[in-house]
């Protein structure tokens, strides 16, 4: 035991003894790995679902931190492993607490149920959508779940709204007192496991609700004006550029000078995401380094003519202070989207750098920045927008400070049309290096990707940069004379070019791969190997490519869920009945819910109801069908009927199935082989996704936890036993317990036909 334990020690020896050799010669910057060790905090506190576990993480990070301090002597040896492990531990430590403070402080609870009523609020925001023929209030209205209860106290929350073009009113803005008829829903949780969660987002924004207005509404009484000062301001140039330039070319032209989004045809804005273009559409860091870099190239050339100040005042400092307040007023001007601000500071940190003769962009002002936005919006980390945005930048810095590129770009005598295919060629790596660089985040978080998009953005970028928005710049300031409209027409030209190349981009073979749900384990393994590479200096940063590979080969050996359930149990879905072919049990007009199901199994081809699928029998109360997985058969029955069905035809159809999925609440007495996903059990679970032939079921709860924005729905009481035995929606709620297939799980015999269709002639 002793010999074992000596060789244990001397084993941690030689490792810490390694790893300070390590960090001796690698001549890497601190501020970067204290940034990452931040940010992992903040997505562990994400990731661990339970509030005890949030509180391990922070005494094992202090432990770890005090132990470092504590059991390394401090007598010249092993310093900068001291350092790394103490300095990280508490980093991680510091994320977790900054993101779980704000989540109590800010986090709003959604209401307990759904409620039609009529109500009155005060308008907070207001966003016109006349591609999407709405427009999008955020009102401040009475709590509905106090107001439901006498001598409760009340208090004020905030729900957004969408209202039809129909029902709308130009009187409606920011201020006004307004009555109105809606239906609310709490916000909506992840459909399925690894879809979208509103619920989060609505969490940090304030969001006690979301719904639809069913009347016209109603003005009170009206604003005393816009509460955001630039407000007006916004809207009368969103209204001017879609005068001047019509359709989604007008719709990109007011995002680019407004923020406003609304006019953007969806079909447009689908090509623009298919061919890797959608980020032109967001007003963030390429939007804001035009504008800044226009303004201090404009500054700088226009004061250089005046040779008394030239003389006396440092240029650079003075055109980096106009740039810098131009650059503060279009992030107003646009709404100071968290997006759009986290783009100003990095570009405001740049500005400095430049003033004061620094490294305009390295890994330790990207720090900084980084480090700014989580400490105000730790939220961000989990967001792809927060992910793309800082993962471009970082392969940017990481490839062009790369020896072999810093060489390939250095200034030499050479002819014009050389440097411009240098140039061109070193465009074009930046562009394949992002694109390969975001690839992940984009699989994670859309479950797509565009093989094209570095392409497209070599033309489109530039174009954007370069001619779109100082045309736009141009034809605004012309308008003051009123000779703005060539300059408006060249503006809607270029951005009909720009949607030509997103159409055709779009439209090519294998421009966009779907992939399933990734996971959270191969995600981490992506971004370990992309902080490491851009990171680390040297043949060092060369070991991220192992993890980047390991990833790779859990990509590639992924499949799609064999079923997905919804959290309502109205909509499954089923994958492998035939190639690239989802079944699904109702055929929604629903867009939201048929892209959950498509997207979540990464299928982008055909989509066919149950009741059209040949391996399947369906009736109006229930379909049945069955899969072959795992060397068995499985066995299904998915009710899709509302009307009372027989108590003891729904028992024996239940007995002789394995799974049954509802969307109503199903009696005690239905008791399938393994799994009842009943509306009880969904309200509890979640959204289901079920891997059948490795016995795995992944829940949308199992994610959640403790979080805040994640609560179970309130269960109706049950039912006396007279009623139980009435009918099948009359029953208790109450999921069966799991059987095993052995026991008791014979598949035998055929149901009633009042409850389970029988098979069909095709059989």
């Amino acid at each position: 035991m002793s010999s074992a334990l000596g060789g244990v020690q001397r084993l941690g020896t030689s490792v810490a003894a390694g790893a300070e050799r390590f960090l001796t010669g690698a001549g890497f910057d601190r501020a970067p790995w204290l940034v990452v060790a931040f940010g992992c905090g903040i997505a562990a506190w994400f990731v661990l679902p339970l509030r005890g576990q949030w509180l391990a993480l922070l005494a094992l990070c202090l432990g770890v931190a005090g132990g470092a301090l504590a059991l390394l002597r401090e007598d010249g040896r092993l310093p900068f492993v001291r350092q790394a492990i103490a300095a990280l531990a508490l980093m991680v430590a510091a994320g977790c607490a900054t993101v779980w403070i704000k989540s109590v402080l800010v986090g709003t609870p959604g209401i307990a149920r759904p409620v039609a009523a009529s109500f009155v609020g005060v308008v907070l925001s207001r966003q016109e959508q006349p591609a999407a023929d709405r427009t999008r209030l955020v009102v401040a209205i009475r709590d509905p779940d106090a107001a439901a209860r006498p001598g409760v106290p009340q208090k004020i929350v905030r729900v957004r709204l969408n209202v039809p073009l129909a029902r709308d009113d130009a009187a409606v803005r920011e201020g006004t007192l307004v009555q109105f008829k809606a239906r609310l829903m709490p916000p909506a949780p992840p459909m399925l496991p690894g879809s979208y969660n509103f619920a989060r987002t609505a969490w940090f924004q304030g969001l006690a609700a979301t719904g639809t207005v069913l009347a016209p509404i109603t003005v009170l009484q009206a604003g005393d004006g816009d509460r955001e000062l630039l407000a007006p301001l916004r809207r009368a140039l969103s209204h001017h550029v879609h005068g001047q330039v019509a359709g989604s070319p007008g719709g990109i032209a007011a995002a680019f000078a407004s923020g406003d989004r609304g006019g953007i045809a969806p079909a447009d804005e689908d090509a623009m995401r298919d061919a890797g273009l959608t980020h032109l559409l967001s007003v963030s860091g390429l939007h804001v380094s035009a504008v800044i870099g226009g303004v201090y190239f404009l500054a700088l050339r226009l004061l250089a003519l005046w040779p008394w100040l030239a003389l006396r005042v440092r240029l650079p400092l003075v055109a980096a202070g106009g740039a810098a307040l131009a650059g503060i007023f279009y992030t107003l001007l646009t709404g100071a989207q968290v997006p759009t601000v986290r783009s100003v500071v990095g570009a405001l940190l740049v500005l400095a750098a430049v003033a004061l003769g620094r490294e305009p962009l390295s890994l330790r002002l990207l720090a900084v920045a980084g480090f700014l936005v989580m400490l105000l919006w730790p939220e961000a980390v989990v967001g792809p927008s927060f992910q793309l945005s800082f993962g471009a930048v970082l392969a940017i810095i990481a490839v062009h400070g790369a020896g072999p590129v810093r060489a390939f770009a250095a200034p030499r005598e050479e002819a014009w049309w050389a440097r411009a295919l240098r140039n061109a060629g070193l465009l074009l790596l930046t562009g394949v290096v992002i694109e390969l660089a975001l690839m992940p985040i984009v699989l994670f978080h859309f479950h797509r990707a565009g093989l094209y998009g570095a392409a497209a953005n070599v033309i489109a970028i530039p174009m954007t940069t370069f001619v779109t928005m100082p045309l736009i710049a141009l034809a605004m300031m012309l308008d003051l004379a009123g000779a703005g409209a060539p300059a408006w027409w060249a503006v809607g030209k270029s951005l009909e070019l720009l949607l030509w190349l997103a159409h055709f981009v779009a439209a090519q073979p294998g421009a966009v791969t779907m992939f399933p749900a990734m996971g959270e384990a191969a995600f981490a393994l992506f971004l370990a190997g992309g902080f490491w590479l851009g990171l680390w200096r040297g043949r060092a940063r060369l070991w991220g490519l192992a993890p980047i590979v390991a990833g790779t080969m859990w990509l590639a050996a992924l499949h799609p869920p064999d079923v997905l359930i919804s959290g309502d149990g109205r909509h499954v879905g089923f994958t492998g009945l035939a190639d690239n072919t989802l079944v699904i049990l109702r055929d929604t007009r629903s867009s939201f819910a048929r892209d959950n199901l498509t997207e979540t199994a990464g299928m982008d081809g055909a989509v066919v109801p149950l009741d059209q699928w040949p391996g399947a029998r369906c009736n109006a109360d229930f379909c049945a069908i069955e899969l072959q997985r795992g060397g068995r058969e499985w066995r299904f029955l998915l009710s899709r009927g509302q009307d009372q069905v027989p108590l003891r035809d729904l028992a024996a159809a239940c007995e002789q199935v394995d799974v049954v999925v509802s969307d109503r609440w199903l009696p005690y007495v239905c008791r399938p082989a393994l799994l009842k996903a009943d509306r009880a059990t969904l309200a509890q679970t979640g959204g289901l996704a079920l891997d059948l032939a490795a016995g795995q079921v992944a829940t949308v709860a199992g994610s959640q936890g403790e979080h805040g924005w994640w609560r179970a729905p309130v269960q109706r009481p049950r039912g006396s036993k007279s009623k139980q035995a009435a009918t099948a929606r009359q029953g208790p709620v109450e999921a069966a317990p799991a059987r095993s297939p052995s026991a008791g799980s014979s598949l035998a015999g055929t149901p009633p036909a009042r409850t389970l269709p029988a098979p069909s002639a095709t059989q």
